[in-house]
């Protein structure tokens, strides 16, 4: 199919064409519906006493104990057997984030005093179990960029299990076969470390431990949320709204949503429209890298304006949803309402968080005190590695966002 260029400031660029009208009684049946979702997560997390339905995963994502495994390559990796067991967290995160982004998008039809108090609360929720589950990924991210920098042939079983995998699914008549993906989330086995030159394998040790107790720390927050007063407020009151959503008023049931939609939508535009999309359209941004040795710890000045987009663009979507009528299952999919080029631009920025995220922790690891030289080079040479992946990522949605919008 051809494609369009057309400029990202132009309203009609952002989104395509509007989707069907929809009242506050559409705002009503989405919110409940969402507030279903996270019930329904909630109750299978008690159900499952310290894992997820049983399956060893803890509700925050996390093994049982401190530092075991986190559930691998959530939303990277394979996806479960259609009747298997749902992630609990993964639900629960799922719900509280479009519940709050929905709140936010459509909070003057809403009770403001309600809405006020509800959003913050399902924000804090649906970041804190993600804590460990980003802390678990971006320490693989790292190590798997060591491997790929040292030129060393990394993660050899599954490479070796990916050969296989097309021969066992058809010998066996197992109805979901696992199809092994990139392995975003796996981390490389001591015989593979040996491969590695002494600096980056020391490099890999030291982030390995400080990530590693990150993780631990936030698995421990993750538990004690989780059994707070704090939380039990929060799922007393989305309890309440899968039964009673409170409107503004009798009129708001009536309101037209595509106002309040095509006003996240404009800020979404005005977001991108004031993205250095010109020096983002090089592959290769040098400019971008003029603060890498910078003693600062603070975050890369460049990468929050990318960051807000991105939430910018999750509120965009989550407002299509509720236009579309599409429920939390079929939003990531690709459903009769999707816009293609809104999930590759979810996509590029989402890749654009992760890679800048692990360039700090390569640079907070480089400022850990009395390391060896080649440890230092190893880690400079990392951050360099993911400040690239970032640029990368940047283009990619520059180059994805130009296009004109497809609609399955």
């Amino acid at each position: 199919m051809a494609q369009r260029h057309l400029d990202p400031t132009d309203p009609t660029a952002a989104a395509g064409p509007p989707p069907v009208p929809a009242g506050g009684d559409a705002l009503a049946d989405y919110l409940r519906a969402q507030a279903t979702e996270f019930l329904r997560a909630l109750r299978l997390h008690r159900e499952s006493g310290a894992g997820a339905h049983g399956n060893g995963a803890h509700p925050s994502g996390a093994h049982p104990s401190g530092a075991g495994a986190l559930d691998r390559g959530r939303g990277r990796g394979p996806a479960p057997a259609p009747d298997g067991p749902v992630d609990a967290a993964r639900a629960l995160r799922r719900a509280a984030r479009r519940l709050s982004g929905t709140l936010h998008t459509f909070q003057p039809l809403l009770d403001a005093e309600w809405a006020e108090a509800m959003r913050p609360e399902l924000a804090w929720l649906s970041g804190t179990l993600a804590l460990e589950h980003a802390y678990a990924s971006r320490l693989d991210r790292l190590l798997q960029a060591l491997h790929r920098l040292s030129g060393s042939a990394a993660f050899p079983a599954q490479q070796q299990a990916g050969r296989a995998a097309p021969a066992r699914a058809a010998a066996t008549a197992d109805p979901a076969p696992v199809t092994p993906l990139a392995p975003s989330v796996t981390r490389p086995s001591p015989a593979d470390r040996g491969n590695l030159t002494v600096g980056a394998a020391k490099a890999g040790a030291l982030l390995d431990r400080q990530l590693t107790l990150a993780r631990t720390r936030a698995h421990s927050t993750a538990l004690q949320a989780l059994g707070s007063s704090r939380f039990h407020a929060v799922a007393d009151k989305v309890a309440l709204l899968a039964s009673e959503v409170p409107l503004k008023d009798t009129a708001a049931a009536a309101a037209d949503l595509r106002p309040l939609a095509a006003a996240a939508r404009d800020r979404l535009t005005d977001a991108v429209a004031a993205l250095p999309l010109v020096t983002a359209g090089n592959p290769y941004n040098a400019q971008a890298l003029v603060h890498g040795l910078s003693p600062d710890p603070a975050p890369h000045p460049q990468d929050a304006q990318w960051h807000q987009v991105r939430l910018l663009l999750r509120l965009h979507r989550y407002a299509l949803e509720v236009l579309a009528g599409t429920d939390a299952e079929d939003a990531d999919g690709a459903d009769g309402t999707t816009d293609v080029r809104l999930l590759a631009a979810g996509e590029a920025l989402d890749r654009h968080r992760d890679a800048s995220e692990a360039a700090a922790a390569a640079a907070q690891a480089a400022r850990t005190p009395r390391i060896a030289p080649a440890t230092a080079y190893a880690l400079g040479v990392l951050h360099a590695d993911q400040r690239h992946e970032v640029e990368a990522a940047r283009y990619a949605f520059q180059h994805s966002w130009r296009k004109e919008p497809i609609r399955l």
